[in-house]
Order: C-alpha cells, then sequence, then structure tokens
C-alpha cells in the first residue's frame, strides 16, 4: 500500500488553474485533467478532486455551510467526549456508594 503525499495549497491551486486554463486545448475533461496531473506529478484523481472542490467553493454560501459543518462535527466530538465522561463519573460514584454500603461503622 502507497504512502500518502501531502500537497500544499499552493501546489493544489496551481493545478486546478493550470487546468482551467488549458481545458480548451483538450477534447473531454478527463483528458485535461490527466495531462495537468502528468504535469504537476499527482494522481489524476487526486486533481478532478481538487478541481471539484474549487468548483465548490465557488458556489455562493458554500464557504459559510462548509464552517457551520466543521463547527458542528467539532460539536459533535465534543458532546460526545462529555458523554463518555459523564457515563465514568456515574460508574465511579456508584463503585464508591457500593463501597461505603459494606463498609462497617464504628
Amino acid at each position: 500500500m502507497s504512502s500518502q503525499v501531502r500537497y500544499s495549497p499552493a501546489v493544489r491551486e496551481r493545478a486546478v488553474r493550470l487546468f482551467r486554463d488549458t481545458r480548451g486545448e483538450h477534447e473531454t475533461r478527463w483528458s485535461a485533467i490527466t495531462s495537468v496531473a502528468e504535469k504537476i506529478g499527482c494522481a489524476p484523481e487526486t486533481l478532478r478532486k481538487w478541481i471539484l472542490r474549487a468548483e465548490q467553493l465557488e458556489v455562493p454560501g458554500e464557504q459559510e455551510r462548509l464552517a457551520d459543518k466543521a463547527r458542528i462535527k467539532e460539536l459533535e466530538r465534543e458532546n460526545r467526549e462529555l458523554k463518555e465522561a459523564n457515563e465514568i463519573i456515574r460508574k465511579a460514584a456508584a463503585f464508591f456508594a457500593q463501597a461505603e454500603l459494606g463498609r462497617r461503622r464504628k
């Protein structure tokens, strides 16, 4: 299994810009993608995803929606952690209450 290569945002932007500039020179969208991907040194599927992402961000309101989505994801993670902490506290309280019942009185 191959390791993932992380490309910088500048490389991604350059690749998308290069695709847009050379799109008219190719018969199909896919041939333009494969041509640019070879020049950049990434997989065509990777470039296709970058292009789709760039096109999505051009839609009005999309950036706000993505920010909201990220915030919801963060809140769900925090909520999950708090539920786990509450469960631990609940079990600890039950354990110590049980231990207190079994202790002898003076």
